[in-house]
């Protein structure tokens, strides 16, 4: 599909620098752009490919003045840019099946809401409730007494758990479980006895949940992850935690049973945090950081164990100079040594003398 730059820029609401009637054909990154497609820049590493990138032209933030090509000055160029995905390419996005696969297992009393879509060999379990619009691909399992609602997307080989209850507009990327038990027992003569989970978990709307997460359910009341947030994938949530608003958890982070996460808080990949904690609100955990305590708002922290992100720094600086310390340390003690023996020998010279 073709569109001019006036169009695009009238779409997402920017301002053209230069010609606005050149003709965009495709959408593409800003090192592998050709000609007719547009990009975007809004990593400032990538600044030095405003003026060698092949693309037409290119969306970029508003402290962008001009380039040796048409841009377009937006507040935000990320959004802009998978705004007009859409817009100038829907082909490009996913063609989700539709109806019911005749393969596909309800159980007894199921509730399907109108243009619900189940794959082939999905399985929905007694009594569960899938609402409008939703999709459910193939392979899909859903328990018994689950609730899911509108506009839901869940790619194959998802598995959620009975009376797990999901809201609108999540997105579960494949493999994920939602609802599987929380990791607890109690051990008596070396011998390890399952505790049940008798609780549930809830995903509010608006979440998104990358492939080969799990996210246990309570041992009683609920695992919670609350709307807006993002979660990559390989990610473990353990039983009763809290996920507070539009977080971001990214790959391989582990959050043990209880911890509570505040609104708008950051886990960077591989960051681990052991059970009963705070995270506050905005806060941010660097990556493969080792949280062992509650971490205050609007703080970053890093390092194992965790510390506040500037005192991290330093002392990873310290532990770096550590080979030059250590010689250092070295050649004085062996001048201390030279000093001793020195003096050793003048006090044996003057008691000789004396």
């Amino acid at each position: 599909m073709q569109k001019t730059l006036k169009e695009i820029a009238k779409f997402i609401g920017g301002e053209i620098v230069g010609d606005a009637d050149i003709v965009i054909t495709g959408i593409c990154g800003i090192k592998e752009a050709q000609k007719g497609d547009i990009t975007f820049l809004a990593n400032p590493k990538y600044l030095p490919f405003i003026d060698k990138t092949g693309a037409s032209a290119i969306i970029t933030s508003r402290q962008i003045e001009r380039a040796s090509k048409p841009i377009i000055r937006t507040e935000d160029p990320s959004l802009a840019f998978a705004k007009i995905v859409s817009f100038i390419a829907p082909e490009a996005e996913a063609k989700h099946h539709t109806g019911i696969h005749p393969t596909a297992i309800l159980g007894k009393n199921v509730s399907l809401g109108k243009d619900v879509a189940i794959g082939p060999y999905a399985v929905v379990g007694d009594y569960a409730i899938i609402g409008d619009n939703s999709i459910i691909y193939s392979g899909c399992f859903i328990g018994h007494h689950v609730k899911i609602g509108n506009n839901g997307l869940f790619y194959s080989n998802v598995s959620i758990r009975e009376n797990v209850t999901i809201g609108d507009r999540v997105i579960i990327h494949s493999g994920t479980v939602i609802g599987s038990d929380g990791f607890g027992f109690v051990t008596v003569k070396s011998k390890h006895h399952k505790i049940p989970q008798l609780g549930t978990v809830i995903i509010e709307d608006d979440v998104e949940i990358g492939s080969n997460v799990s996210i246990d359910r309570a041992r009683f009341d609920k695992t919670l992850i609350c709307r807006g947030t993002k979660i990559d994938n390989l990610v473990h949530i353990a039983h009763n935690v809290i996920v507070g608003e539009n977080s971001i958890i990214v790959a391989q982070a582990g959050i043990s049973g209880s911890t509570i996460i505040g609104r708008g808080a950051t886990l960077a990949g591989q960051a681990g945090l052991v059970g009963h904690i705070s995270v506050g609100d905005n806060a941010v955990i660097a990556a493969q950081a080792g949280v062992t305590k509650s971490v205050p708002a609007n703080t970053m922290v890093s390092g194992y164990p965790a510390r506040e992100h500037s005192k991290a720094l330093k002392i990873n600086a310290c532990v770096q100079n550590l080979p030059k310390l250590y010689e250092s340390v070295t050649k004085l003690k062996k001048k201390i040594e030279e000093l001793e023996t020195r003096m050793n020998a003048d006090n044996k010279s003057a008691d000789s003398c004396g």
